[in-house]
């Protein structure tokens, strides 16, 4: 698959179909990878890819410190990633694009909107991130990085990821930079030689910014309410995709669209149609 360098980090990336551009930013948590698409969960039941191409230009890429793109040490917050998709976007010519989140994805899809709505044609959110859960194991997932970093250095993370391939919710204790760390042989050394204290503070106050709050996390309400930009709304059940984070952003995006199905429900035969049906009436 094509790679290209944005913010000066590699982004692996792929096109599907033809017609309206879809930048879909991927679900699997800090494991968002172009697969992750159809073989994770729900979106290995309901097979989007099988179905969005035929209508429209899928955008597809590994998230920053995600598969086999890149990364870099800071402290990460959503409007990162809005950088990224929006230079992919550049990259390939397209000036206003669909927005499709999965997942964490979601929190990316949120800031966007709100960051450059000149360039948002529509957001999609298919089981948006959030609850109390969701928050609570994060902050968990972090600390338990965190801890293994202050006991062990930062070289035992580096021994640590490159002795399995396990992701970062696998295996917290090897952070949210693991994948890059596996990729890159350049990118292990100089994190092993990082200021160890000034590591911790860049952590803590990443995870404290990312994850802050009981909902879905992404963009400010305030923010979020001011928007006119025609959003769809899927919901999850469960301690990590809670159905109220999916209710409250439909209370924050005017006008939107809540598709009040049971998860179980949400199949093949019914959900790509859904999306595509919304995704058309805005086109």
């Amino acid at each position: 698959m094509p790679m290209v360098k944005i913010d000066g980090i590699e982004t692996r990336y792929e096109e599907m179909g033809q017609g309206p551009a879809l930048l879909m930013f991927s679900p699997g948590g800090f494991d968002a990878r172009i697969e992750k698409w159809t073989d994770l969960g729900v979106y290995k039941r309901i097979r989007l890819l099988e179905h969005l191409p035929k209508h429209f230009r899928c955008i597809l890429f590994d998230r920053r410190e995600n598969g086999q793109s890149g990364g870099r040490v800071e402290r990460i917050t959503w409007d990162h990633f809005v950088t990224q998709g929006a230079g992919l976007l550049d990259h390939l010519g397209v000036e206003r694009a669909h927005l499709m989140g999965g997942c964490m994805g979601c929190c990316p899809v949120a800031a966007f909107g709100v960051a450059l709505p000149e360039r948002v044609l529509s957001m999609v959110h298919y089981w948006p991130v959030g609850g109390a859960n969701y928050r609570i194991s994060g902050h968990q997932r972090f600390a338990r990085h965190l801890a293994f970093v202050e006991e062990n250095g930062l070289q035992a993370v580096v021994d640590l990821v490159r002795s399995h391939d396990k992701n970062f919710s696998a295996d917290p204790r090897g952070g949210p930079w693991g994948q890059p760390i596996r990729n890159s042989d350049a990118f292990a050394a100089e994190y092993a030689t990082l200021d160890q204290a000034k590591y911790l503070l860049t952590v803590t106050a990443m995870y404290r910014g990312m994850i802050d709050r009981d909902t879905a996390p992404g963009a400010e309400p305030e923010d979020l309410m001011r928007l006119e930009i025609p959003s769809l709304i899927v919901p999850g059940a469960d301690g990590f995709h809670a159905t109220s984070a999916a209710r409250y952003l439909q209370e924050c995006l005017s006008g939107s669209e809540y598709w009040d199905i049971p998860v179980d429900q949400q199949t093949e035969d019914n959900a790509p149609a859904r999306v595509i049906e919304f995704l058309q009436s805005v086109s």
